[in-house]
């Protein structure tokens, strides 16, 4: 079973272009971040006719997750427990829950595709909110584990911080001025492992980025990141028998900022005769 995640940055401008991937590289489930439309905006046709069927949560044209599977998706869930909102200039317990979190299970397996805040600046708003959803998806996410045990459940998405002074390439991030390499932040992904969650691709691929700015020729310059991640818990961690980053992704045509991060599962699927054949 190929399970990867990937921030496709507009699924409407990318459609063709993440189908084709995900039937040239056999990919069973994809969960997409910054899809930037509403459900009935999403271009569902293309999927379909390609043996996927898609889980969606978009509000408006920012943020936005989803799930594309060829197995049945159960369990949809469009936040989790406690997950804080953010309205700008606004303070306070009611505000209003952005489309940055989608949760399902999937052959077994509880996956959630996850856009973190990118928190801005240090001094902004959004920075608290960040730190503040991630403490909570930490408890929420214990909480299942501590419920569910023995279900293998993935953490996957763009989590907008970069873990490792190795993931961290792009001269224009300064350390004490810049979001993403902050303590605070690396704190709070440092604190998965509090659950059992690890990341289950690094060892597999111990260097490599996944994200480059469109400016300043970042790409040919190799000036890039590491923030997009499958944090996998002990029974997910035991599944995996292959990772990979696909660095190609972001060269071509009206490429995503972010390119696609892949595992493979030892988990049986259907047979592949049931698939559509892409041509």
């Amino acid at each position: 079973m190929r399970i990867a995640t990937w921030n496709v940055n507009s699924i409407r401008a990318r459609v063709t272009r993440t189908v084709d991937w995900m039937a040239r590289e056999d990919v069973d489930v994809l969960a997409m971040q910054e899809i930037k439309c509403r459900p009935d905006q999403f271009p569902l046709e293309q999927f379909e006719a390609a043996g996927y069927e898609v889980a969606i949560h978009g509000l408006n044209q920012w943020n936005g997750v989803a799930i594309a599977s060829r197995l049945p998706i159960e369990d949809v869930t469009t936040a989790f427990a406690e997950m804080p909102g953010f309205l700008k200039g606004v303070e306070g317990p009611d505000l209003p829950k952005e489309a940055r979190a989608l949760g399902a299970t999937i052959n077994g397996v509880r996956l959630w595709s996850l856009y973190v805040p990118n928190g801005r600046s240090l001094d902004d708003p959004h920075y608290v909110y960040k730190l503040d959803w991630l403490t909570k998806l930490k408890e929420d996410m214990g909480g299942w584990l501590s419920a569910n045990p023995g279900v293998p459940l993935a953490l996957m998405g763009d989590f907008n911080v970069a873990p490792l002074d190795s993931d961290m390439g792009d001269p224009n991030l300064v350390p004490g001025l810049s979001t993403h390499i902050s303590p605070p932040e690396r704190a709070a992904i440092a604190a998965f492992g509090d659950i059992g969650l690890t990341d289950v691709v690094r060892p597999l691929v111990p260097e490599g980025f996944t994200y480059w700015d469109y400016k300043q020729l970042k790409f040919p310059r190799n000036e890039g990141m590491r923030i997009d991640f499958i944090f996998g818990s002990p029974d997910f961690a035991d599944l995996v028998t292959g990772a990979s980053i696909h660095r190609n992704e972001r060269k071509g045509e009206a490429p995503s900022d972010h390119v696609p991060v892949m595992v493979e599962l030892d988990l049986p699927t259907e047979d592949d005769d049931d698939r559509p054949m892409i041509f």
